[in-house]
């Protein structure tokens, strides 16, 4: 694979010292020169993890794990390179693309996609016609890796990839397979006549990766070809089409939306329950209450989050039918999730129903059911009533903080009833309250809320996570950038000033980052975000390798199991050499205990549950964060991934995906697997106890 003379210059500089630095470390040829390089190849990891974790490019210890006898080594170096996300890497990760081990080579391709640099698109897309050609897995990567970065040559790589006129020495039809699932990485440059066809193809994998990949994109010329998809005898496919088909998608191909709603209607009975949800959630879209009555059987359906999804999509329908079989369902016994999402969805649909029900939900000694009061309140038909909204004053700041968000979220703009009930709440004792409000208020953009607003900001120094500490500075860089156009230097403009001024520098990675990307004129007084203080020292990093890299799978996949109440036990395996970081944070939980008697604080029919989250609202976690550590595990089956706010904000927030999601790969730390338990999972809803998760 050519590279340019000063790539390979620098490429040639930097493994000649790494490979100096250590050979000189090798004792002379005899017994223990096997077991030295073995202790020589776990001190390079560790510092090679060390770095990653720091979000610091460190190119002695980069150059020489890429110059190690090593494999385990050079993979290291490469992933590590791509996780750092500096382009100072790339002439590093072309040459580990030609690396004589083919597991080093993936681990490039893989690092290449991350880096995301438009230099590697040639030689990632010469790569593929080279000699000797690649195995199946770096071919993949590799197609991968030119989607995540995209742009004009990438998409007409791709167009030429897909109507074979690419020379490649890789398996044409890996290459080909591939390319169909991630085109719709490409966006604008996808190329959408090209792919139309594969929607059609004989080739089931080809016809349902086509299928996802215009799903993704939802152009107008591919309506016709998914609503074909409705009819597919493939479940996949089937699933794929009923997601995609919205009113809003049905109104840019200019369809009649009622006509297409009609041809959904029948998945709603289709046998498999991925099928239905998606069908239900699709068809709520449409807002046409007349289609209710086919739905209101599913809200007895004998899938759990099939009777979830149902109450949700009448509730967006509306109409008398589906009035009385919300109501039905907030009086009935079933689960919690079902009648909380029937009684926000009667609020929206049959306000009176909604009152009738109300008193009880928020006067309930449970704060989950006040905070669906709240919601409710806040998604009224008609808008919120006249009158000091009742969770305001409630006791448990996440029924505050529910309440305001749903209020934040039904109405637009500066509302001067919302910013009149956010302002008091930026000095509430709860952080998402404050969050909430610091948003709201930030809309106003008013220089008078600047000295609060900075209070505000003072009182989230506490905080066990950063959210409003980012919301506060948001709203303070509205009113500065307001003030700038204005007239800068006013008085009104002095409180942002003076705090951009004296506002010490965050130990919060997550809080320099924000500032690095939003606000330049505080970001040029803190500094960078990185390299980070991890906190750890190197021991600790050698002990990390040592327990997760290093070991076979048996010891550095440990198991643990989820016992969720009522719903049977679920067993995971963690991907220790994957993801050591974050499988080491998450087994620290699990020996605290941390996780037993939450809730599954979210879960979202047919896409993902969520728990790790101590509050129970999707706010909560221990403090702290840990870096993300992206990998090639990808989201085909169950697996664990750590949930996220931003880049490197993983804590003790994790999920597992209830069917294939391929657009969270290469995204979300994937850092385990479900092995046992699949119908344990499937019937898992929102609000559902967690007993315990333990080893």
């Amino acid at each position: 694979m050519p590279l340019s003379s000063d790539i390979r210059a620098r490429t040639r500089d930097v493994l000649r010292r790494g490979a100096l630095a250590a050979l000189l470390l090798l004792p002379a040829a005899g017994v223990g020169r096997a077991a030295a390089q073995a202790d020589i190849a776990a001190e390079t990891i560790a510092r090679v993890l060390a770095a990653e974790d720091a979000r610091r490019y460190d190119s002695m210890a980069f150059g020489r794990a890429a110059a190690s006898p090593v494999a385990l080594a050079r993979r290291s170096a490469a992933l590590a390179i791509g996780r750092v996300g500096s382009r100072r890497g790339l002439p590093l990760l072309l040459t580990l693309l030609d690396d004589r081990d083919s597991t080093v080579q993936v681990e490039a391709a893989f690092a290449l996609g991350l880096l995301r640099d438009s230099a590697a698109v040639e030689p990632l897309a010469e790569r593929l016609n080279g000699t000797p050609a690649l195995d199946a897995a770096t071919a993949r990567e590799v197609v991968t890796a030119l989607a995540k970065i995209g742009g004009p040559r990438a998409g007409e790589y791709f167009a030429a990839l897909l109507q074979d006129r690419a020379p490649l020495t890789a398996d044409r039809g890996t290459v080909l397979d591939q390319a169909v699932l991630e085109a719709w990485r490409l966006r604008a440059h996808a190329p959408v006549a090209v792919l139309l066809p594969f929607a059609r193809d004989t080739s089931l994998l080809r016809r349902q990766r086509a299928h996802y990949s215009l799903g993704r994109l939802r152009p107008t010329a591919a309506f016709d070809r998914l609503l074909e998809g409705l009819r597919d005898g493939d479940v996949v496919v089937r699933a794929n089409a009923a997601r995609v088909m919205t009113r809003s998608y049905a109104d840019s191909a200019g369809r009649a939306p009622g006509t297409v709603a009609d041809l959904l209607l029948p998945l709603v009975d289709d046998a498999d329950h991925g099928v239905r949800i998606n069908a239900m959630r699709s068809l709520g879209t449409f807002r046409l209450p007349r289609l209710a009555p086919r739905v209101v059987p599913h809200a007895d359906d004998a899938f759990p989050n099939a009777r979830v999804q149902a109450v949700l999509t009448l509730g967006d329908l509306g109409g008398p039918e589906a009035a009385a079989a919300l109501r039905r369902a907030v009086q009935s016994r079933v689960f919690f999730a079902v009648r909380r999402e029937a009684l926000v969805g009667l609020a929206r649909i049959d306000s009176a129903a909604f009152r009738a029900e109300w008193d009880a939900w928020r006067t309930s000694a449970d704060w989950r059911e006040r905070a669906a009061a709240a919601e409710g309140w806040a998604r009224l038909q008609g808008g919120p009533p006249p009158g000091e909204p009742f969770f305001l004053g409630d006791r448990d700041g996440r029924v505050v903080a529910a309440g305001l968000q749903a209020w934040s979220e039904a109405v637009a703009g500066p509302d001067a009833r919302l910013l009149a009930a956010a302002r008091p709440r930026l000095a509430h004792a709860d952080a998402a309250v404050r969050s909430v409000a610091a948003d709201v208020v930030g809309r106003a953009a008013d220089p008078n809320d600047a000295a609060a607003l900075v209070a505000a900001y003072g009182r989230a120094a506490r905080d066990s996570f950063p959210e409003a500490a980012i919301s506060t500075l948001a709203a303070l860089s509205a009113i500065d950038e307001k003030g700038g156009q204005a007239s800068a230097g006013t008085a009104q403009s002095a409180p942002v000033a003076r705090f951009v001024a004296t506002a010490p520098r965050p130990p919060s990675p997550t809080v320099l980052a924000w500032a690095a990307d939003n606000w330049p004129a505080l970001a040029a007084r803190w500094g960078r975000a990185t390299p980070v203080a991890t906190g750890r020292s190197a021991q600790d990093y050698r002990e990390l390798v040592q327990r997760y890299v290093l070991p076979d799978d048996s010891t550095a996949n440990p198991r643990v199991i989820i016992e969720t109440d009522q719903r049977g036990p679920v067993t995971v395996e963690l991907f220790g050499r994957d993801a050591p970081l974050t499988v080491a944070n998450f087994l620290r939980l699990v020996d605290q205990h941390f996780f037993d008697g939450n809730r599954w604080h979210r879960v979202v029919p047919n896409f993902v549950v969520q728990d790790g989250d101590p509050r129970g609202d999707g706010w909560g976690g221990p403090g702290g964060a840990i870096r993300d550590e992206i990998n090639r595990r990808r989201y085909d089956k169950p697996v664990l991934g750590m949930a996220l706010s931003g880049p490197d904000t993983g804590s003790s927030q994790w999920f597992i995906n209830l069917s294939p999601q391929p657009h969270l790969d290469g995204t979300y730390t994937v850092f385990g697997e479900v092995v046992e338990g699949f119908g344990s999972l499937a019937r898992i809803t929102q609000g559902d106890l967690i007993r315990t998760i333990r080893r």
